[in-house]
């Protein structure tokens, strides 16, 4: 057996028999993509469970180990169908004595908030009792050992991997699709395949990279020392105050200024402009270099505030499918950034307008299937009651002056430079009513905080956006796009290669220079979902 090999190489992967949930026709997944990542994760951690025989234990142990450890009673059918697969032979022992891997699950279930987690391990006194015992155990202790090492590395993997439940996340609108793991079905094809190559966790890559960064926070000081600004007015370069010295120290803690030595100077220098900007980029914020208001407030959030933070987002990277292939656009709403990546590579980035906080877009995810130059607005039923009515109650010449017209019952406003959609959107069909769509109102992109529609997401280049979905379909040149989308004349264009949109909402993560990124709770889901955290 590998000495090398982890338990992250072993047991991390080993529940994942699994099947990503969402799959739709048009995805740009390989019908058997799934099954080719769980055959050779299969081939790559075989041989890590103990294949010697001579230890078992009977079938009906099985019965008196859940009557005693209760709370693991809700993996039974995993932990049955394990062992019966086995022959009720011992996984976690060789003939000389726990194996490595098993040292290596209870490192980590003894870790639990490594992984971001308010859980308490069950049992942990008496898993501490049997594996200190070593090998003066008696067989009954190492049936015992066994049993309760499995149930734990199914609870390890149900709260690290898998996260709250789809019903409870549903509570905080998250609409997206949840991956699906099969705990038992991958460990009977484990155990049958060969031994070659690496695996990774079962998890979003974002959720290791926010754990590095979980781990250096809990290191940081505690006590909430504030910056203040000097007569309520901005700091700025070439200034000199009391205050930029803690500045700096506070950069300094936080990572934006990287040298100790630099950390004492009540002067607004060159070095520390460079870590304003720094922390500037990293919040979304104007990077100007200049230390106001929203600068100091971010700086002022104390520590433990921000360690929930990543650990609020770290749930969420647990519901997200591990891997997904092909081009695809990701939307993240506090972010206010629309991303398009090939595999997991990015390709380019476009700044976007979402929902305001009385009209918030939604989480979800769709497939972009057609373009519509020149659209028609057809006014929501929502915007008509509120706002086109009392307009026409006010103003006859209402829907005259706004470029509208009643279509049957309903209001529908001409395509045209005016048109709330501008001159073209991008559906992918959903019962929310949210599209992808150009404005007139451009001059809400500068601003760093982007939350204006009803609830659509307006996009800052439209035609690159268009021709990026048309590129495909040599018909459609960026001339023709740029003429039908001036036409004032409403047309549908089919996309040859529908593309999945993700529609998500992450507050926290690390962007591709490695730097821990924040962004503002605009809808208060981080509230909503460290409470469900704390109850669990």
């Amino acid at each position: 057996m590998q000495k090398t090999i982890y338990f992250t190489a072993l047991c991390l992967l080993c529940i994942w028999g699994c099947r990503e949930s969402g799959s739709k026709p048009g995805d740009n997944r390989k019908k058997d993509s799934v099954n080719k990542v769980v055959q050779d994760a299969a081939r790559d951690i075989a041989g890590n469970f103990s294949e010697q025989s001579s230890l078992r234990f009977s079938a009906n142990r099985l019965d008196s180990f859940f009557a005693r450890y209760d709370s693991l009673r809700t993996f039974k059918n995993d932990i049955t169908t394990f062992y019966t697969s086995r022959n009720y032979s011992f996984a976690w022992y060789t003939d000389s004595g726990l194996t490595e891997q098993a040292s290596h699950l209870y490192v980590r279930l003894e870790n639990l908030p490594d992984e971001g987690l308010i859980v308490t391990l069950p049992y942990r006194r008496t898993l501490d009792s049997l594996i200190n015992a070593g090998n003066n155990q008696t067989l009954e202790q190492k049936s015992e050992t066994e049993l309760l090492l499995t149930g734990l590395y199914f609870f390890f993997a149900q709260k690290v991997w898998g996260g709250l439940e789809e019903s409870t996340t549903q509570k905080v609108d998250w609409l997206m699709p949840r991956k699906k793991l099969s705990y038992s079905a991958f460990l009977d094809s484990v155990l049958k395949q060969g031994n070659t190559g690496t695996v990774k966790e079962p998890v979003y890559r974002q959720y290791n990279l926010l754990k590095e960064y979980l781990k250096k926070y809990k290191t940081l000081p505690a006590d909430n020392s504030t910056i203040s600004l000097p007569a309520n007015k901005p700091i700025r370069p070439g200034d000199t105050s009391p205050e930029i010295v803690k500045l700096r120290k506070k950069l300094f803690l936080l990572g934006d200024l990287t040298n100790a030595s630099d950390t004492g100077s009540a002067t607004y220098d060159s070095t520390l402009l460079t870590a304003v900007k720094r922390f500037q980029r990293r919040h979304g914020m104007t990077e100007d270099g200049i230390a106001g208001g929203s600068l100091v407030r971010e700086l002022n959030i104390p520590v433990p505030q921000l360690i929930e933070k990543i650990m609020v987002n770290m749930e969420r990277n647990r519901w997200l499918p591990t891997d997904v292939r092909g081009r695809y656009l990701a939307v993240n709403i506090p972010e206010f950034v629309l991303h398009a990546y090939d595999d997991d590579s990015l390709l380019w980035n476009m700044n976007v307008v979402v929902g305001k906080d009385v009209n918030k877009t939604v989480i979800f995810a769709g497939t972009i299937s057609q373009v519509v130059f020149s659209p028609y607005w057809n006014v929501p039923a929502s915007i008509l009651k509120k706002e086109i009515l009392p307009g026409i109650q006010k103003n006859p010449n209402y829907l005259e002056k706004n470029h509208m017209e009643w279509n049957g019952p309903d209001v529908r406003q001409k395509p045209g430079p005016w048109n709330s959609l501008g001159q073209v959107k991008f559906l992918f069909p959903n019962s929310h009513s949210i599209y992808l769509h150009d404005t007139p109102s451009k001059s809400l992109f500068q601003e760093s905080k982007r939350a204006f529609s009803h609830g659509c997401i307006r996009v800052a280049d439209p035609k690159f956006l268009a021709n990026y979905m048309l590129r495909d379909d040599s018909t459609w040149t960026p001339e023709r796009i740029a003429k039908a989308m001036a036409s004032g004349k409403e047309q549908f264009v089919a996309v040859k290669n529908p593309m999945p949109v993700y529609i998500t909402y992450f507050t926290a993560w690390v962007d591709r220079k490695g730097d821990l990124n924040f962004r503002e709770d605009i809808y208060k889901r981080d509230l909503q979902l460290s409470g469900l955290l704390m109850k669990r």
